[in-house]
């Protein structure tokens, strides 16, 4: 089969270049190895809700449109959101259709799939990086007692056994899992590393107000200091919940999680933890301290100073004057660990030399490096630093699409 362009990936950043395909009359397919919205139905726990407030849920030419504009949509809600969308746009998915190779052929690339193969000039990467969960090759030494899970394959609590339980990892997930784990009445251990730290609301709006009118989401790959590491920063620690609370470390040592240090060793069945928990921590403190003087000097700028409440700082984060640097995981103390230590890309059917030897896809906001006609949307950082959210999808696809045009004119002048 021959078509113009083949999307990979039919989650809201594929079908948001779908839509802007269409309005170029690219003819296109989506492919989706499950159905829309996959990785929403397979790879999120149950009481997971978006961090972005429902007001910012947005694609092109769609919106959010119900009562709560102030709340958090919950998975299956964002699945409704995403399928109403491919509706909308007729996006032409083939839905249960798995990708197993992408190889370079003369004039585009060849997608072989469990149910044909396509050939076409363009392709569009629109898998996303949080593909498979990232846990650390030290987890091989954990002892066969312990139950361990990754957040991935986390559903609900019931699912780990009784006892404590080791969370590793302090970003969005390791936080939300934390507090749910510790609400359940297991008691939870939670291992911090870099971080970062964000309340859910400042001067009275939420913090993703102040990011979004502020210009920070919208800050280019270019405009970065450093681009590589800011697409490697931790998520902020934001939770999206019906009461709109903060829940960051102080908040999780107000109900009982103890917090150690990074995990960086497991010896004989010991878990050994960094002695930098203070010094991470009070990083954190600092970079949030100025952020937050970023959004006080841009209200007195743009002089809605005084439409918002006085500021204000968080209090520092509470860290205990001698954190563990041991856990025996043979000893029964723990039961279990969660591994909240992110999650990367699948590339494994890529044939096309475009990784570097960490296994990243190079690429020049999102145009993908040394392969002509090949595209990737919906990764972190991809063009701004919104692209990874629902609502950053937008500028990404149409700037891309508008370059993947320019490339497909060029080929036929």
């Amino acid at each position: 089969m021959r078509t113009t362009t083949v999307v990979i990936g039919a989650g809201h950043s594929g079908l948001a270049t779908s839509r802007f395909l269409t309005q170029r009359a690219i003819e296109h397919v989506v492919l989706d190895r499950g159905e829309i919205a996959n990785s929403w139905r397979t790879q999120r726990w149950d009481s997971l809700r978006l961090l972005t407030p429902n007001w910012l849920s947005r694609l092109p030419g769609f919106a959010y449109d119900g009562l709560d504009p102030d709340g958090f949509m919950t998975v299956p809600e964002v699945i409704a959101f995403i399928e109403r969308y491919a509706a909308l746009v007729e996006a032409p998915v083939r839905t249960g259709t798995t990708v197993t190779d992408v190889s370079a052929i003369v004039g585009g690339y060849r997608v072989t799939t469990d149910r044909g193969t396509w050939e076409a000039p363009t392709v569009v990467l629109a898998s996303g990086g949080f593909n498979l969960p990232n846990v650390p090759a030290l987890a091989a030494a954990v002892p066969s007692s312990v139950t361990t899970i990754n957040a991935a394959s986390y559903r609900r609590p019931d699912q780990l056994p009784d006892g404590a339980v080791l969370v590793v990892g302090a970003s969005a997930t390791g936080i939300q899992l934390a507090d749910e784990l510790q609400r359940s009445g297991r008691p939870v251990t939670l291992s911090v590393g870099e971080h970062v730290r964000m309340p859910r609301a400042y001067r009275g709006r939420d913090i993703m107000w102040w990011m979004t009118a502020a210009g920070i989401l919208d800050e280019r790959y270019d405009e970065v200091d450093d681009v590589v590491r800011a697409r490697n920063v931790p998520s902020p620690q934001l939770v999206g919940t019906p009461d709109r609370s903060t829940r960051d470390l102080n908040a999780l040592t107000d109900i009982g999680v103890a917090l150690v240090g990074r995990l960086s060793e497991v010896r004989d069945g010991v878990a050994l933890f960094s002695g930098a928990l203070r010094n991470k921590c009070a990083l954190a403190d600092l970079k949030l301290g100025r952020l937050l003087d970023t959004f006080d000097a841009w209200a007195l700028a743009s002089g809605l100073d005084r439409d918002v409440a006085p500021p204000h700082r968080p209090a520092p984060t509470r860290v205990p004057d001698a954190p563990r640097l041991a856990l025996d995981l043979r000893s029964g103390e723990i039961a279990s660990i969660v591994w909240a230590t992110g999650f990367r890309p699948d590339y494994s059917w890529l044939s096309v030399p475009v990784l570097d030897r960490k296994g990243r896809l190079r690429h020049e906001g999102g145009v993908v490096t040394g392969a002509p006609g090949m595209y990737a949307v919906g990764l972190n950082v991809l063009r701004r630093r919104k692209s990874s959210f629902i609502h950053g999808a937008e500028d990404d696809a149409r700037e891309l699409t508008d370059h993947l045009a320019a490339h497909l004119g060029a080929r036929c002048a």
